[in-house]
């Protein structure tokens, strides 16, 4: 049965679900339904193409190894730029998966950087790394 075929019989059930009165018309019809949703689950979705733009080189890298570690390819079409990556798979892979892997890794790394640049600044440059400050009345326009 195909995936949509399955779409279609899961709209039926739920038609039939919502218009009986019948306790055990409505019990069958849940248990039709949970099964249903159950093949619909074990068909595999298509792979879909997606377009991400990371200007970021670390956040970059980072999503090419994801990508490359769920054994996927990445690619660029021809006159793509350098920052954009194409990746051919499913949507639930990269909601459930892939993204959320990438953002958590992609945080870590941040505060990795972030932290690691700091330390080399104030050790080799200048130990305040606070702000500039802002003073009141230059910003001013002369009338």
């Amino acid at each position: 049965m195909t995936r949509d075929e399955l779409i279609s019989k899961i709209h039926k059930v739920e038609a039939l679900y919502r218009s009986t009165q019948s306790q055990g018309e409505m019990q069958a019809a849940r248990g039709a339904l949970e099964r249903l949703q159950a093949q619909l689950a074990a068909v595999p979705q298509p792979a879909v193409e997606f377009k991400f733009c990371l200007t970021d080189p670390w956040k970059r890298q980072l999503f090419l190894a994801l990508v490359r570690r769920h054994e996927l390819q990445p690619y660029r079409r021809p006159r793509q730029r350098y920052t954009t990556i194409m990746v051919r798979l499913q949507r639930k892979f990269l909601d459930d998966i892939l993204w959320p892997e990438f953002l958590q890794l992609s945080q870590l790394l941040h505060d990795y950087l972030n932290e690691a640049t700091r330390d080399v600044i104030s050790r080799a440059i200048h130990r305040d790394l606070s702000e500039a400050s802002e003073i009141p009345g230059l910003g001013d326009s002369p009338e």
